[in-house]
């Protein structure tokens, strides 16, 4: 069995170790020399290049991604030469646009929150006025971590947004989102195979720090009962509806009036599913695998009852983690390190710490505790 790989970050780096437990061939093409998937990568080349991605790819079973920013014109290349791909073309341009995203999810009958399309800043203007006048404002392409997200009051907030997307000659338009009012922000995994099995594991809350993911606790405290059940059946209404192969995440904001709201999608592993490397019977890179494989999914039940996943963001001012590792590991025995083989800078995301226990407060010190040997 042999999978290619399309993006040589941590997330195919953390395919690595599960491929060689599954028997898996695991191949890698990476964006650039030293990449954190460097120990698996076969070819080194541009990833927007259908020839390239090609020659990569009649090689392998299957194609999946790290990401999920390969064209579309590449996508469709390799549906055309016959290489199955997942998630395929159809899944991946609802992940890689925005506003097709809102607008599938609307037609799935899915709760979003209240949105539109603006064409212009008095297009925008307008939304901003009857939504309490003010707005999130999303680029339909291209935003990750916080980036190509503001909050906004006036379209003039956002005009040089208006002035790119012409020039580019992309979308022709910006998203236009009510700011949702909610008490936390939760997030829901699941993994899908061709022949439809679907598995979920169990809702997790996230906390973000200026729009990066720094801690996941699994499962969501207080989480039981309608507002896990109504996480599960989105997410598994997502994955039919838009026929999502391999790991999917919703990311869901939990109003303050008690609504569960669809905010991101991402199909592939996910920050947010980290956690079950250590914490779950199947972690979701393995998961991953078996599900773009077709192979029977795996049990996603947890080994303890609390699991804490803490990012490491920046890495130390000088030095690099392994310098850190020893201190880090003799003070905390109980935590799993994941290093991504990424040089430190601020806000970068250069590793992550595992917790798991039955007592949420301690688990919680333990990867807080962990993480914070690795920063400054």
């Amino acid at each position: 069995m042999r999978v290619g790989v399309i993006g040589g970050g941590q997330l195919a780096r953390m395919m690595i170790p599960a491929a060689i437990e599954l028997g898996v061939d695991l191949r890698v093409l990476a964006e650039g020399e030293g990449m954190s998937a460097a120990l698996a990568a076969t070819q080194v080349g541009d990833y927007t290049d259908a020839a390239t991605v090609l020659s990569f790819a009649r090689d392998v079973d299957v194609i999946t991604f790290d990401h999920e920013h390969v064209p579309q014109d590449v996508l469709r290349a390799l549906v055309d030469e016959g290489i199955p791909v997942r998630p395929g073309p159809g899944a991946l341009a609802i992940a890689q646009d925005k506003l097709l995203m809102r607008e599938r999810l609307s037609e799935l009958g899915l709760p979003v929150p209240d949105w539109a399309r603006v064409e212009s800043p008095a297009e925008l203007d307008e939304f901003i006025a009857a939504h309490g006048g003010v707005a999130v404002v999303k680029t339909p392409r291209g935003g990750y971590d916080g980036k190509g997200v503001r909050v906004v009051r006036s379209s003039g907030e956002v005009s040089e947004w208006f002035a790119t997307i012409v020039e580019d000659g992309r979308a022709g338009a910006l998203l236009a989102e009510e700011l949702v009012e909610f008490r936390r922000e939760l997030a829901q995994l699941v993994a899908r195979r061709p022949s439809g099995e679907t598995v979920a594991w169990p809702l997790v809350e996230t906390v973000q720090v200026s729009g990066v993911c720094s801690e996941v606790i699994a499962p969501a405290p207080k989480s039981a009962g309608r507002i896990a059940d109504l996480a599960g059946d989105i997410a598994f209404a997502v994955a039919e509806g838009l026929d999502v192969t391999g790991v999917l995440a919703v990311e869901l904001f939990e109003t303050v009036d008690d609504r569960v709201l669809i905010n991101e999608l991402a199909m592939r592993p996910h920050n947010s599913g980290h956690w079950s490397m250590d914490g779950a019977t199947t972690g979701q890179f393995e998961q991953h695998l078996r599900a773009v494989l077709d192979l029977p999914l795996g049990g996603t039940g947890t080994h303890a009852p609390w699991a804490v996943m803490v990012n490491i963001l920046g890495g130390p001012e000088e030095g690099t983690i392994a310098d850190r590792t020893p201190g880090a590991l003799a003070g905390h025995p109980t935590v799993k390190l994941h290093a991504y083989g990424k040089s430190p800078r601020p806000g970068r995301k250069v590793g992550h710490v595992t917790a798991i226990g039955a007592d949420l407060d301690e688990v919680v010190y333990e990867a807080r505790a962990a993480a914070a040997e690795f920063q400054g």
